[in-house]
């Protein structure tokens, strides 16, 4: 883990063009306010997109608002197609790929159509390549606006059903061969909660989906994902993750005392004015979530981690005085400047500390309009998936200030998603939902799972410590990188042999256990 680390941090360093991997970060009390900080700042380069070196043409395909009962409406889901690598001639089986594009806009994911997992697979196949957007996200938008009632077709039953009329009826526009399912194979692939849908697709839709790999997949949903941070404690660096544990500490001990000691510490990070302690700890971690987002390829990849840790600087045992009489460590000093300079300034008036960094006003969350798309993700974690973020049990050090709990963490629940007329948000989201369709234990011939060790969402994927140890074999791969961490399967170069010797890998086995699924393949009759 340590080289491959201090190889991202070096390649990092040297990169002039970066372009941030299309992850969405943790839905939490403070996910609103972030993304109104960083709209309009340099930090805001994650929502550009990432840019591949091609472009590709992008067509529609109409699906019905609602798959289990009629409505009226339809709406156009967007899709894109690379057929430079197809070969319909070909002895052997031709399949389609299909990337699902997940909690985002579809056109981020061209990296993995141009030289990532698409690519990859379709030229050594003679594929078909196709990134699929899921309802609501990019331009595949049923809906006028994002209030409770409009959002109640964004759940996970709706979404599969999308996939699978997909599959099932589309006809490539200049492609005269009919490749739809069950006639021709698809390999559904997805990351992250795409790659939970990877896995629904195969065990749900098996007449369809010929082959699935699923990476990262977060097939758990809980209500207290506490060890997603925990796996960034034990695998980020240990002196960058030494400087947040004493922070943390010493911002926890002062708040608690109150008083001069109280106002000392929120002064010294620039936010004096927020009224709830809470409110203002929670700011503390807004850095730590960019972990995900770390890659092997520096082109890819989001290096803002590693800029926080560099800001934070090495632990020492120099004490500074911030306040008369009341000394901290001079990781606190370091970690106040990284905040003022990448989020405090941000807030400028007329706008007071409150409105920015505040959570307990009804009136922050009550923008509905289709530009809100935070709503999307968290909509979707309010009623099904969870994954709310406190701090890890007594005895086990934590990354957020433990004035955090999950009541905290999940009042943005109740307050962007008031009772509509026609849906109501559940009081605690319906996991079971989600877990009920295999949970840890899903599984299927051709179904694939990639994970990687440093991935923070591993615990809620098969490959969680706490999960049943599996075989990997070609029928039902079982495949764990050392040392990655989110989905780093899915992005390649187009000079393979210059990616790190653990990506050609998996790239590799990938090829060869697909190749092998499609030598079983069986047009029905």
């Amino acid at each position: 883990m340590k080289l491959l680390t201090a190889t991202i941090v070096a390649s990092v360093a040297l990169a002039s063009h970066w372009q941030f991997a299309a992850a969405t970060q943790p839905f939490r009390a403070q996910s609103a306010n972030i993304e109104r900080l960083l709209a309009n700042s340099l930090n805001a380069r994650a929502d550009d997109g990432v840019k591949a070196e091609a472009t590709f043409p992008v067509y529609t395909f109409t699906q019905p608002l609602d798959h289990f009962k009629d409505t009226g409406h339809t709406f156009e889901q967007r899709y894109w197609v690379s057929a430079r690598n197809y070969n319909p001639n070909a002895t052997t089986p031709v399949p389609v790929i299909v990337l699902d594009g997940g909690e985002g806009a579809g056109d981020r994911r061209f990296p993995f159509l141009d030289t990532g997992i698409v690519d990859i697979l379709t030229k050594a196949t003679g594929g078909l390549g196709v990134v699929l957007e899921h309802r609501y996200y990019g331009e595949s938008i049923p809906v006028q606006n994002f209030t409770t009632d409009s959002l109640r077709w964004l759940n996970n039953e709706q979404a599969l059903a999308d996939s699978a009329n997909f599959i099932a009826n589309v006809k490539f526009p200049g492609i005269d061969a009919d490749l739809t399912a069950p006639n021709t194979p698809w390999i559904y692939y997805g990351g992250s909660y795409a790659g939970a849908r990877a896995a629904h697709m195969r065990t749900l839709y098996p007449d369809l989906v010929y082959g699935a790999i699923a990476s990262s997949a977060v097939t758990v949903a809980t209500i207290d994902n506490w060890r997603y941070t925990d796996i960034v404690r034990r695998f980020a660096p240990q002196e960058c993750i030494k400087q947040i544990l004493t922070t943390m500490s010493t911002v926890d001990g002062l708040l608690l005392k109150g008083g001069r000691h109280r106002a000392a510490i929120k002064q010294l990070f620039g936010m004096p004015n927020v009224t709830h302690d809470v409110d203002f700890a929670s700011m503390l971690d807004s850095s730590i979530w960019y972990w995900q987002n770390t890659n092997w390829d520096p082109g890819y990849g989001d290096p803002r981690f590693f800029a926080f840790c560099d800001d934070i600087g090495k632990p020492d045992n120099k004490q500074v005085e911030i306040a008369p009489g009341i000394k901290v460590n001079s990781a606190v000093p370091k970690y106040a400047n990284h905040m003022i300079k990448n989020y405090v300034s941000q807030c400028t008036p007329p706008s007071t500390q409150d409105e920015c960094f505040g959570t307990f006003d009804p009136e922050g969350y009550s923008a509905d309009d289709i530009s809100q798309s935070w709503r999307l993700w968290g909509f979707q974690v309010c009623t099904q998936w969870g994954y709310f973020l406190p701090p890890p049990p007594e005895g086990i050090p934590s990354l957020r200030s433990r004035l955090i709990t999950l009541d905290y963490d999940s009042k943005s629940c109740r307050l962007a998603y008031p009772p509509g007329e026609h849906f109501k948000v559940p009081a605690w989201p319906d996991v079971n939902s989600v877990n009920k369709l295999g949970g840890f234990n899903i599984a299927a011939d051709r179904l694939a799972f990639i994970d990687g060790e440093a991935d923070p969402w591993r615990s809620n994927t098969p490959h969680a410590d706490q999960a049943k140890p599996r075989k990997d074999t070609i029928q039902r791969p079982f495949k764990y990188l050392p040392g990655a961490v989110h989905h780093w399967d899915e992005n390649g170069l187009s000079d393979p042999s210059a990616e790190p010797p653990l990506i050609q890998k998996i790239h590799q086995q990938q090829i060869a256990f697909v190749k092998a699924w499609l030598k079983d393949f069986k047009r029905p009759a």
